[in-house]
């Protein structure tokens, strides 16, 4: 069995950079593209915006967790290690949500073809938003406070992932409760609307591969960290090399969990057909530019 600072060193550090180097450009990309080519926002553009906004800040916090593994070191700041567990947690949970909604969208997509049902509004897709930024963030609020007193617990000098922490909030019901609202709701709400789609002979792959995509990413790191922190319990009496199986079969889970911000590109070019090709003719354009500039020189010069 690695030990823990292997796993972390070979690991999670190789794993999270590049996760960083794939994702940030793709979703910086998209982001930018819908601010500079999009002029006409439509419901699914809100949510995959959002979606690329949310990934984007997540993947901002991978370049100094992989520093901090490679190098053996841990958090020395309490306020960004609470920020980043934070901004961690949070993404995990919108990802998933925003593309429920953009399932939905496809799903009404499909039964009112001309966009005249009330939710393909961009007043509901901007309200929708807005109430899933607020559920998300009340979901992991609980983990602050968790954070706080397991850092004052350790002097403010060790800083602890989400599933070795202790407080006066039971973590352990603290994560199933997590479990249940932020993945395996919106995971049966994706299913759904892709049974629906189904259901009406049109079947949409993108929305079927999403469904597949969260399954197989969140589930494994949803499990082990429940197993986890049931493990920590004085009633699991459990051996010690049992917790250190445990353990290292959950740091393992965890990039592959937030693998999801750097495949949601994926689905931002296949989701939104106006929008791909928008960007592709903008980076066309660009790519065009240098090409013209210099054959104009070469023209003019004698």
């Amino acid at each position: 069995m690695l030990s823990y600072d292997m796993l972390e060193k070979y690991y999670l550090a190789p794993s999270y950079g590049i996760e960083f180097c794939i994702g940030f450009p793709g979703n910086l990309l998209v982001v930018l593209g819908y601010i500079f080519c999009l002029q006409e926002w439509q419901s699914y553009n809100i949510y995959l915006f959002n979606l690329a906004v949310s990934d984007l800040i997540f993947l901002c916090t991978l370049p100094r967790l992989s520093y901090l593994y490679a190098n053996g070191q841990s958090e020395t700041s309490p306020y960004a290690c609470i920020s980043n567990r934070y901004v961690l947690h949070v993404n995990l949970y919108s990802s998933i949500l925003f593309m429920v909604w953009l399932s939905m969208d496809r799903f009404l997509l499909i039964r009112y073809p001309t966009r005249t049902h009330y939710l393909q509004s961009q007043r509901s897709a901007l309200i929708i938003t807005g109430l899933s930024w607020l559920a998300v963030n009340v979901e992991v609020a609980p983990m602050i406070a968790l954070m706080t007193q397991d850092l004052q617990n350790e002097n403010l000098s060790l800083c602890k992932d989400f599933a070795s922490l202790n407080g006066d909030i039971n973590p352990f019901g603290y994560s199933l409760g997590l479990t249940m609202t932020g993945y395996i709701l919106p995971l049966l709400g994706l299913c759904g609307f892709s049974y629906k789609i189904a259901k009406c002979y049109r079947p949409l792959r993108v929305v079927r591969s999403a469904a597949a995509m969260f399954l197989v990413l969140y589930t494994p790191y949803h499990l082990l960290r429940n197993v986890r922190i049931a493990s920590l319990q004085p009633w699991a009496e459990l051996r010690l090399c049992t917790k250190m199986y445990i353990e290292s079969l959950y740091i393992m889970s965890r990039p592959l969990a937030f693998l999801h911000s750097v495949i949601n590109p994926v689905f931002y070019f296949f989701m939104g057909d106006k929008f791909r090709v928008l960007l592709l003719s903008k980076l066309r354009k660009l790519v065009r530019k240098p090409k013209l500039q210099r054959e104009s020189t070469l023209t003019i010069s004698p």
